[in-house]
């Protein structure tokens, strides 16, 4: 009679036991650390060799303007040392495919896959190893990316620019044009000031032009100094001439303020390239040029480009295991290397002509960026599949 009452006893601590371990199914285990050190090490050092190798190859591009102005060698050290957070970010999702397959590719060649397959790791958790720690590196590149790598190829434009014409001025003010609503203006230079606490942006002989809705020219104002500050644009010394239908007038006054919504951001969009520009400053421009019934394809193009960064570095990744449990267990290091390098530049192929397609067809960028993800996620698919060891 004890026997019969102690089998439900049983039945549920069994069951319980079931969903503890279930539960305790995708928490890091010892394995998993041991998979994503080894990817982790592998990424960073391949990351290393690639951002040497274009570190040294962008600091001998620019010998040849070594000697303009000021520009020197020193210059052009600091310029190159200030654009590598930009560089290491480009660069990481080839590193991060390449070192994938380098480590994977070691595993097993070491029978080490092997060994984990044999005590029940499956394949699905070997890859959620391998997606945790690029993940890892993917979200610092992320932070990275918005932050010091805008910041870093700002400043390094402005000392190159600042270096090869031997003055202070910023060229991304230099001869600027820039509309806002039925205003256009137009300054033949200027700069970034900083008091310290404040900063803001004075352009020089500036001149704006404003027209009617019918094209008409109403009024044009030709100002010696623009400052633009958190409240608006404050012009000094102002000389404004009026168009009626018959006749001309004009006015001049010391200052007068003018509200726009016109900012750093919409002054440089036409100057600077969108690839260097945070999301932020991306959006800001494509809301102005929108705003201003401009062509805001490539700054769109960019900004959905910083969105789907993270998918495509970890999409990447996973569609490259199935090479690590089937034609990487017989090949040296050059083979894994041949596979990560082609296997990067043929989804980075891809996905460029999807997205030359999208701005000549003029279909969502989002869809451009999204198709080869899916694309490639159906072969890795049926790879993974395939392959059984």
């Amino acid at each position: 009679m004890a026997v019969p009452g102690r089998r439900p006893d049983a039945a549920v601590q069994g069951s319980r036991q079931r969903r503890r371990e279930g539960s305790m199914r995708f928490l890091p285990r010892l394995h998993d650390l041991y998979v994503a050190r080894a990817v982790m090490a592998a990424v960073i050092l391949t990351w290393a060799v690639l951002l040497g190798l274009d570190v040294m190859l962008a600091l001998v591009s620019e010998f040849g303007d070594v000697g303009k102005g000021r520009y020197g060698f020193v210059q052009a050290l600091a310029y190159v040392g200030l654009t590598v957070p930009r560089r290491a970010n480009y660069l990481f999702p080839y590193a991060a495919v390449i070192g994938s397959l380098m480590a994977l590719g070691q595993l097993a060649a070491t029978s080490e896959l092997t060994a984990l397959r044999a005590i029940g790791l499956s394949r699905r958790r070997i890859s959620f190893a391998v997606a945790g720690a690029v993940a890892v590196l993917t979200a610092l590149m992320v932070i990275s990316g918005e932050t010091a790598g805008p910041i870093g190829q700002r400043r390094a434009d402005a000392l190159k620019s600042s270096a090869k014409s031997d003055n202070l001025i910023v060229a991304q003010y230099s001869g600027v044009w820039a509309r806002e609503g039925d205003t256009i203006l137009n300054a033949a230079g200027g700069q970034e000031r900083d008091d310290g606490n404040d900063r803001w942006i004075e352009l020089h002989d500036v001149r704006l032009y404003e027209f009617a809705e019918d094209g008409r020219l109403v009024s044009m104002a030709r100002a010696k100094v623009a400052e633009h500050r958190p409240g608006g644009w404050l012009l000094r010394d102002v000389n404004r001439t009026y168009f009626d239908q018959r006749s001309v007038s004009e006015s001049r006054v010391a200052e007068e303020r003018w509200e726009s919504r016109l900012d750093s951001t919409a002054l440089t969009a036409g100057t600077d390239r969108p690839r260097y520009l945070s999301a932020g400053d991306l959006r800001q421009a494509i809301e102005y040029r929108k705003r201003n019934d401009l062509d805001a394809g490539d700054f769109q193009e960019h900004y959905w480009g910083r969105w789907f960064y993270p998918i495509n570095v970890i999409a990447l990744c996973l569609a490259a295991i199935p090479f690590a449990f089937g034609l990487l267990r017989s090949g040296g290091t050059g083979k894994r290397l041949f596979v990560g390098i082609v296997f990067g530049l043929g989804f980075y192929l891809l996905q460029t002509q999807f997205v030359q397609l999208a701005k000549v067809l003029k279909f969502d960028f989002r869809l451009a960026y999204l198709l080869p993800i899916v694309i490639m996620a159906g072969v890795s698919a049926y790879l993974f599949k395939r392959r059984s060891g």
